[in-house]
């Protein structure tokens, strides 16, 4: 049975497949097209998941939609423009997503839609390998709900309450977001990283922006908020009550804005706690799923599993709406055979394209670019990285199948030496070309993690926080509140990595790396070789490792850097004709 999952029109595009229970493809659409958060239909994303199972369209027995558009609809036109406006309104077309699905992918097979928020319990609660759950999601608003908890047992997920837009969680951190001057939409995870340096001095002000009800409920105090213009999210009394206009976007960051950033985060978690004990009261299960684009705040997720009430915490690694695509072809998958599609949990997202050495080699050379081949001499391969490493070299590494999701887990990363005092600054200014005050997170040994990390557990999808424990000072992982966000890494999904790891281990005495995604600001991660090398042309990454061969910057063309730098050279907006996201609203339709 081929069952393909597709979450589409709103925010990074994505598409998977399940071939007889087994999750054998997921991808977002911006890695092939690379503009960052891509709307539109997964179209090359489908394309991959059909070759990866080595089907036809006609092979697929149903595709499972992520959402209703139907019900999505009334809620659009409560928040939309007057219908005499001149937008086109095109969102008012609630047959799109099944046209498109027939007109442009050529299916003629059962479409199964289920909603916004079933579709995210799904996609945690399906792959967790928990035999039940308790489940809460937490987004911007999908249909109607923002907010929802429930049970799940065998095949079966009950959501029994929800709370409803405009009262959101998401909706608050993405106007502080906006009022703070970042990116509403994708810029969220910076006021996280914001947050460890400011003081929680505006813990009380933050309160006031909500009111928390009975049982799950919690409203906001809407004479802050105006999710209706299209230029803020927030009113003139938000403002007033914090006694700051907001910061302009790229303006220096003052104390004020790191404080607020805290006071949010505190506000954050003490609220997801209170509805994580409530939940507790109401499902007797050790086992806690979170999904939505708020389960992406690891800060929060660390939180609610030391201080919460459940025993074991799951949290699907693409929890944002692209991984919405899991939950609808594991829903699809048990209307159709009434049970669900496995019992195990998710064990690695390495679920995208690779590509062969022999296709690597064959693009070097139609390049002309001089490559170290290492083909058949893994060890001498990984003794090279090492010594690039410790040098201080900063390397891009790709390596296998692309992973699935917002993080960078060893397939398609950045990498460095944490101990050194100046890498993180280096890495944020003339790598990531991103804010001085971004953290980075550390790749660690599985079974050296709790020598190094305040963790009793393995945390694959680097998806919590905890306080650096290790005797090795690694300025470069560790934040400014002594808290990193640690993968570890096993044998078992990722060998090559934990090869290199274990080499750079045995070389230093530290079983840690730097890890950060592949890619520079406004960029999707790199998908392709070709991704790899344009994103070292544009940065100054000193070597990047593409399966067996090591091209270290002297031998990229120089015409290649110098071109793109007299042209200013930009990737794709993420904001235009393909993707729909403002930057400084929330974007609705």
């Amino acid at each position: 049975m081929n069952v393909i999952g597709i979450s589409a029109f709103y925010h990074e595009s994505s598409c998977c497949l399940l071939q007889d229970g087994k999750l054998v493809a997921a991808v977002a659409e911006e890695r092939f097209t690379r503009v960052k958060h891509d709307a539109s239909l997964p179209l090359l994303a489908f394309r991959y998941c059909l070759e990866a199972g080595g089907i036809g369209v006609k092979d697929v027995d149903a595709i499972g939609y992520y959402e209703s558009p139907r019900k999505k609809l009334s809620r659009q036109l409560w928040t939309g423009k007057p219908l005499g406006g001149d937008s086109g309104l095109p969102w008012l077309d609630v047959r799109r997503p099944e046209r498109e699905i027939r007109q442009r992918l050529g299916f003629d097979g059962p479409i199964d839609y289920f909603d916004h928020h079933l579709s995210h319990a799904a996609s945690s609660y399906f792959f967790s390998g928990f035999p039940d759950a308790a489940v809460l999601t937490v987004d911007g608003v999908g249909e109607w709900a923002t907010t929802t908890y429930g049970a799940a047992r065998g095949g079966d997920i009950a959501l029994f309450e929800q709370v409803d837009f405009p009262n959101s969680l998401g909706l608050l951190y993405s106007t502080i977001t906006g009022y703070l001057g970042f990116r509403v939409n994708s810029a969220e995870y910076k006021v996280m990283g914001l947050a460890p340096y400011g003081k929680p001095l505006y813990v009380d002000k933050i309160r006031e922006l909500l009111t928390e009800g009975p049982d799950g409920q919690y409203a906001l105090s809407m004479q802050y908020f105006d999710f209706l213009r299209e230029s803020r999210m927030y009113s003139d009394a938000l403002a007033e009550l914090f006694g700051e206009p907001p910061r302009v976007a790229e303006s220096a960051i003052l104390p004020f804005h790191k404080d607020v950033a805290k006071s949010l985060q505190v506000v954050l978690e003490e609220i997801l706690l209170a509805k994580a004990r409530y939940l507790k009261s109401k499902v007797d299960s050790p086992n806690l799923c979170m999904a939505g684009g708020v389960a992406l705040n690891c800060v929060a997720n660390g939180r609610v599993l030391r201080d919460g009430p459940f025993d074991r915490l799951f949290v699907q690694p693409a929890a944002g709406d692209s991984g919405a695509c899991l939950g609808a072809a594991a829903l699809s998958y048990v209307k159709r055979t009434g049970k669900r599609h496995s019992e195990e949990r998710l064990q690695h997202v390495y679920l995208g394209p690779a590509y062969s050495s022999a296709q690597v080699a064959g693009m070097l050379e139609d390049m002309g670019i001089e490559a170290l081949d290492f083909r058949g001499r893994e060890a001498a391969l990984l003794e090279a990285v090492v010594d690039r490493m410790a040098a201080g070299h900063v390397i891009g590494w790709f390596q296998g199948a692309m992973e699935f999701g917002p993080r960078a887990l060893g397939a398609r990363s950045i990498i460095a030496d944490p101990r050194f005092e100046d890498m993180r600054e280096r890495l944020n200014r003339l790598v990531k070309k991103r804010e001085a005050f971004r953290p980075f997170a550390p790749s660690v040994l599985e079974e050296h993690a709790g020598k190094h990390f305040a963790l009793d557990h393995t945390s694959p999808f680097m998806l919590e926080t905890c306080q650096v424990s290790s005797s090795i000072a690694m300025p470069a992982i560790t934040h400014v509140d002594g808290s990193a966000r640690p993968q570890t890494v096993s044998t078992r999904h990722s060998p090559r990595y934990a090869a290199l790891i274990e080499a750079f281990y045995r070389r230093t005495g530290c079983p840690v790396i730097v890890n950060t995604s592949f890619n520079v600001r406004s960029e999707p991660i790199v998908c392709s070789p070709d991704d790899a090398l344009m994103c070292m042309a544009n940065s100054d990454i000193d070597s990047i490792v593409v399966e067996d061969f090591i091209i270290d910057r002297a031998a990229l063309p120089r015409q290649w850097s110098a071109l793109l730098r007299s042209l200013k050279f930009e990737p794709p907006s993420e904001v235009g004709a393909r993707g729909e996201i403002s930057p400084t609203v929330y974007t609705f339709f």
